[in-house]
């Protein structure tokens, strides 16, 4: 991956975040008057963008549309650029309080989590365990979202709901150093679902079995505050079971 200036990671960063917030194609003129900090002409911003697009951490859609980022970019943005949200005091003791009274059925808690996960990012969350059980919550948050507007992309993820095995493929079997997988594009092996991003995390149980919790949505994530919220879940789920 080629090096960027910090002129030119500034103006990725403001183009992903542009595009997290508007799932729009993002142009130069938008970009000058949005982030005026970065300083720099439109004309600079073009020239910029086309040298993003060159080295594969942007994508025009159309001859005269705007920019979105690609897979690399958004790689690029999440590990290099991106500032995770702290999740306040007040947010974390609500969360806990959702969840704390469903500590003694791993049925009761993963329901638990999976709605409060739900709520909490506006998303479709998920869990999965090892022993072919699935959850979801906040499937009608995601028909909110342009990108599922594609009737074939949402019965695709929704058919994933049925399927414990692929979402075990998904969930369970990623890369194991990292507590937080964010999975999109190339990553994912089924064709239909390669606009989405999975954001999720595993955790261990005391009986040796294992489980993860995460959620669906676009591959726009707003991965700044659903990451930690999903490393918080996660923490609770961690605690709670390795007490069994």
């Amino acid at each position: 991956m080629v090096q960027l200036s910090d002129r030119e990671s500034e103006l990725l960063q403001a183009i992903v975040e542009e595009y997290i917030n508007s799932a729009q194609a993002v142009g130069s003129e938008t970009i000058e008057k949005k982030y005026p900090k970065l300083g720099v002409s439109p004309a600079t911003i073009r020239n910029e963008m086309a040298k993003l697009t060159k080295l594969g951490y942007l994508k025009q859609l159309h001859t005269s549309a705007g920019r979105v980022p690609t897979p690399v970019g958004l790689r690029f943005y999440i590990n290099q650029l991106m500032k995770e949200r702290e999740l306040s005091t007040a947010e974390e003791v609500a969360v806990k309080d959702k969840i704390w009274d469903y500590r003694d059925k791993m049925d009761s808690l993963l329901r638990e989590a999976t709605h409060t996960l739900a709520e909490k990012t506006g998303t479709m969350a998920v869990a999965a365990t090892d022993q072919n059980d699935i959850y979801f919550s906040g499937a009608a948050n995601i028909l909110d979202m342009p990108e599922f507007y594609d009737i074939e992309l949402t019965k695709s993820v929704l058919s994933l709901i049925d399927k414990a095995s692929i979402l075990q493929d998904i969930l369970l079997r990623q890369n194991q150093d990292e507590d937080i997988q964010v999975v999109f594009g190339e990553d994912l092996s089924i064709e239909d679902i390669k606009p989405c991003g999975f954001i999720f995390a595993r955790f261990e149980t005391g009986s040796n079995h294992a489980g993860a919790v995460g959620v669906i949505g676009p591959a726009r994530l707003n991965y700044s505050y659903i990451i930690p919220t999903v490393r918080y879940i996660n923490g609770l789920l961690s605690e709670i079971v390795n007490q069994w």
